[in-house]
């Protein structure tokens, strides 16, 4: 229903009647506007959602942590340097795919660093702490890039790039992103029962069969490509990792294996709502729908933290 509305509305609105119409009539005005312009966007809306909410809930169950999400790692910061480098040094207006293959690229190299920094055998603790460390070094980067861009219009492009959207997005994005996003998430959904083990204790987990090191791997590679691929084509849109497995909890029970596909389904639907919505607000320029994810997600941080701060008195 969600993806039907994701069709239906816009500028331009088209009855739910008409949709199998102009899908099949891709020559029309309609066609066009649905096949072309909308349809794309539906698609990446369903996978980047899914791909980020299945993340957070991967890293929140390896992690142990409920404020765990994508950024923790830095793979999200480095997706995004690697588009930025792009679009500053003009990649992107040259070969448009210069932007996702650079974001893709830049998540990449950040797996490698953080495995370089936290060692083989890194803990949790020493994945966080070099992921925090990586996420702020690519966060320089980016500023580095706005601070010198050779000119304002250079810059203005990277700042709205950086807020994140899916909104003139083509086949090429998906075809591009589809595929590392779908590999990484199938890493990830096929952890479950290493991260319920996990659950238990890392003693525990040994002594059922599990190799920590094999599982940290595994999740890390998953959401490195499943990330960075969505940040490479979207850019930074925030929170849904944080927020969805929150809000999934609660009916599907703790175990982090329940949680991992209801996860991606709640991620695919959220995302696709509030891209759906950013397109019926009546304003001169659409507003980015990672702004309104923030704005969804940054008190849903604060409550937690709260509730964590309530716990501890």
């Amino acid at each position: 229903m969600l993806a039907a509305a994701g069709l239906t509305v816009g500028p331009v609105t088209i009855p739910p009647g008409r949709l199998v119409s102009a899908l099949l009539s891709p020559s029309t005005p309609e066609g066009i506007i649905v096949g072309e312009i909308r349809l794309p966007r539906v698609l990446l809306a369903l996978l980047v959602g899914a791909t980020l909410a299945l993340s957070g809930a991967a890293l929140q169950g390896l992690m142990r942590n409920p404020l765990a999400e994508p950024a923790v790692i830095g793979t999200s910061g480095f997706a995004a340097l690697g588009a930025v480098i792009a679009l500053y040094f003009g990649l992107a207006d040259l070969f448009p795919m210069a932007q996702p293959l650079g974001g893709i690229a830049g998540a990449l190299i950040g797996i490698l660093l953080l495995r370089a920094v936290a060692g083989r055998d890194a803990s949790v603790l020493t994945l966080i702490l070099a992921g925090v460390a990586l996420g702020s070094l690519a966060g320089a980067g980016v500023s580095l890039a706005l601070n010198l861009a050779p000119n304002p219009f250079a810059a203005l492009e990277i700042a709205f790039w950086l807020l994140g959207s899916l909104e003139d997005r083509s086949f090429l994005h998906v075809g591009l992103a589809a595929a590392p996003m779908l590999l990484g998430c199938a890493i990830l959904l096929g952890c479950g029962r290493a991260l319920d083990a996990m659950s238990l204790g890392e003693e525990v987990a040994q002594t059922l069969g599990v190799s920590l090191r094999g599982v940290r791997v595994r999740v890390i590679v998953g959401v490195g490509l499943g990330v960075g691929a969505a940040v490479s084509v979207t850019g930074l849109i925030g929170f849904l990792g944080l927020v969805v497995p929150h809000l999934i909890r609660p009916f599907v029970g703790h175990r982090p294996a329940s949680v991992l596909l209801p996860s991606a389904l709640a991620g695919a639907a959220l995302l696709l709502a509030a891209d759906s919505l950013v397109r019926l607000v009546p304003t001169t320029a659409e507003i980015k729908v990672g702004v309104v994810t923030a704005l969804v997600g940054v008190p849903f941080f604060l409550l937690l933290v709260v509730r964590a701060r309530r716990r501890l008195v």
